[in-house]
């Protein structure tokens, strides 16, 4: 049985709480956060002990911490996780900052210890669905598609979302992105190049619910962008992402083959179906994890990838390679300048098997 303490008891953390219970080989040892009562509201309901996070990272029946903080907190607090000597599984991005995401993948490979990171959503049904029909040759060899995520902001249903405006860490692709880069990787490998233009049309925006509804808080960066993502398979994907769009009729994602095209369900959820060209599809309910939110399946599989000695799916070099993706879309926009990707990851292996 894996340990596992949670560091972050806000919003997100309910849905890790109930899969860690429901996962097998997980078991939940204590949780953490910043506000001493966020942590004991969770302790209580889920009868574990509410900590410090240093008398958290001191335990030794924990072996993986969860990191659910802020992305601005994700890599010091990160650092302070590693440097406890746990292994690190934490929320998107890997850091709201490129650099500091390398030194923490650097520290966890100088003490040995593995990282992983969400989203894990690309291991549910929908689109290992995908995966599958891709691997298969259903519509040849992927040549284009589109990433589309357009909305009119979370200011609307979020009662604190000033983190979405400010910098850094702010922005429609650096929160949402790493879903639908996450899948594409998952689909089409490691991306090779990126162009991009980017906007901020609103220089604040006002709180729609909450305690602090009716207050506005300004805006740091550009909310709206448009890019172009070059392949190293030579696929070519058109992204945008945007907190700026009243409504839109784009799908989530499409793939474009030599031979057919397909259409994906959304990549911030587990199930959904995959419709062809043809408009047969390839629901998720027939593959596992088809079904309902799991989130944290790449939790699950990571704690067993480090009990059997396997490479983990929702691994760190995967989530650096898509936020260096990220950062350099943002880049690209400044400088109207097509931007080289660096890094690699390994095109993560199908999850075609219950985890176990």
């Amino acid at each position: 049985m894996t340990g596992i303490g949670i560091i972050g008891c806000g919003v997100i953390s309910g849905i890790y709480l109930d899969n860690i219970a429901r996962l097998s080989g997980l078991e939940l040892r204590a949780v953490a956060d910043a506000k001493a009562d966020a942590a004991q509201k969770v302790g209580q309901a889920r009868d574990v002990p509410a900590l410090s996070v240093e008398d958290l990272l001191a335990r030794d029946d924990i072996d993986i911490v969860v990191n659910l903080t802020i992305p601005a907190a994700h890599a010091p607090v990160g650092r302070q996780i590693l440097g406890a000597g746990k292994h690190l599984y934490l929320e998107k991005p890997l850091s709201a900052s490129l650099n500091a995401a390398q030194d923490l993948m650097q520290l966890a490979e100088d003490r040995g210890l593995h990282v992983g990171c969400a989203p894990d959503t690309f291991l549910g049904g929908g689109l290992q669905a995908a995966r599958a029909a891709l691997d298969a040759g259903k519509i040849g060899r992927a040549i284009g598609g589109s990433a589309t995520m357009m909305v009119a902001g979370h200011e609307r249903w979020h009662p604190n979302p000033d983190f979405y405006y400010s910098a850094p860490g702010g922005g429609a692709l650096m929160d949402m992105g790493p879903y639908y880069l996450t899948a594409l990787v998952n689909l089409l490998g490691p991306v090779r190049e990126v162009a991009s233009l980017s906007s901020r049309p609103r220089s604040e925006r006002r709180i729609a619910t909450g305690d602090r509804a009716g207050q506005t808080l300004p805006v740091e960066v550009d909310t709206h962008l448009l890019g172009l993502l070059a392949f190293e398979t030579g696929a070519l994907i058109q992204i945008a992402m945007s907190f700026d769009v009243q409504t839109h009729w784009h799908s989530p994602l499409e793939v474009y083959g030599t031979e057919g095209s397909m259409r994906l369900p959304d990549p911030n959820r587990f199930d959904g179906e995959v419709t062809f060209g043809d408009e047969t599809t390839m629901p998720a309910s027939d593959r596992v994890y088809g079904a309902g939110n799991w989130r944290g399946i790449g939790l699950a599989d990571m704690a067993d990838a480090i009990a059997t000695g396997r490479d983990h799916r929702a691994s760190g070099a995967l989530a650096l390679h898509v936020l260096e993706v990220i950062d350099a879309l943002h880049h690209a926009a400044d400088t109207k300048r097509t931007i080289h990707i660096k890094s690699d990851c390994t095109r993560p292996l199908a999850l075609e098997t219950e985890l176990t």
